[in-house]
């Protein structure tokens, strides 16, 4: 799956010639791209009706991506055929309005599926991330569906050391030191590079991130791949990562309809009764729906579906196409 990826980007990432701005009449949709995890399933083709190869235990399905490995596709409009990074290098200010200046556009959506436990792992701060020449990455997740017994590990138990966590790990016991949380659909966590983190099993969740793919693993609940191969570990990143002060995190007390704001995204969760403009215009916002049906000049939206709606778009007003329609609505701080 890889290779094909490969082989698509190859084509679909050459730089494109200067031209004059179209007109942005609709959001934008893309074409989701299916990643095959150890841990993955096939809840996604349940849940949501994706459309997932037969035959693969699918993990991830990365909904709007700007990676050097992974380009979203535009599936509709004028510009239909364009990645993610073509709009961002070409047509910046009408499609993303003021946002911070990058190489990239600055975030990555994804929906996980975990019908296994994920591993224990942690991402760099940007400190840590400048020394070791990768990529810093803060993230937050908000759970769509859990089995009965779901549960998510996050932080540490209180009074915690760091020799304790050392040790552990070279036993093999670091699990006895983790923070669990039960959680259900409807539930959030913000994840803030350092925190050591891993969702468990039965668990599928949006996770909003910025435009990173540095994972330490810490451990992995001795698991083996298909060929009866461990996966290999991170120890000596993840050690220079670890927040070893971050105790018992808590989930995301929604503030009315915020769920998290801070400097990379700022994640709202919206009840949509009535038509309601997504944002005010030369803002760009990214729409998942939840659960209904919605709309935006033309273009629809059903559980497990995304589109982003240009800073310049005139219509912007979101439509509910059903009862109890709810959506998460992603914006970049100024």
């Amino acid at each position: 799956m890889a290779v094909a990826i490969r082989a698509m980007l190859s084509k679909l990432t050459a730089p494109m010639p200067k031209s004059a701005d179209p007109p942005l009449t609709q959001p934008f949709v893309f074409q989701p791209i299916f990643m095959e995890r150890l841990w993955g399933g096939r809840r996604l083709e349940t849940l949501y009706d994706k459309r997932i190869p037969a035959g693969t235990r699918v993990g991830e399905s990365w909904e709007i991506v700007d990676r050097p490995e992974a380009q979203s596709v535009v599936q509709n409009g004028p510009l239909r055929g364009l990645t993610l990074h073509n709009l961002w290098l070409e047509h910046r200010k009408e499609i993303f309005g003021e946002v911070v200046d990058a190489k990239r556009f600055p975030l990555l959506i994804k929906i996980l599926d975990a019908q296994e436990k994920l591993s224990l792992q942690v991402h760099p701060p940007p400190s840590v991330a400048a020394d070791l020449g990768t990529e810093a990455k803060t993230e937050f997740w908000y759970v769509t569906d859990a089995a009965d017994s779901a549960e998510i590990y996050v932080g540490m138990k209180k009074q915690t050391s760091r020799r304790e966590i050392e040790e552990a790990l070279e036993t093999g016991t670091v699990k006895e030191h983790l923070h669990r949380i039960s959680i259900r659909a409807g539930d959030a966590m913000f994840l803030p590079s350092g925190r050591l983190h891993a969702i468990g099993a039965g668990t599928v969740i949006i996770e909003i991130q910025q435009n990173s793919d540095t994972t330490y693993r810490v451990f992995d609940w001795d698991r083996c791949d298909a060929e009866g191969n461990r996966r290999g570990l991170h120890i000596k990143e993840a050690l220079q990562s670890i927040n070893f002060e971050d105790y018992e995190p808590k989930l995301v007390q929604p503030e009315g309809e915020s769920l998290v704001r801070h400097s990379i995204f700022e994640v709202e969760k919206w009840t949509l009764s009535k038509e309601r403009a997504v944002s005010s215009e030369g803002t760009l916002a990214i729409v998942g729906c939840l659960s209904g049906e919605l709309s935006c000049a033309g273009v629809a939206l059903k559980p497990g579906e995304f589109f982003l709606v240009p800073a310049n778009l005139r219509d912007r007003e979101l439509r509910p196409q059903a009862d109890k329609t709810s959506l998460l609505r992603v914006t970049i701080p100024d």
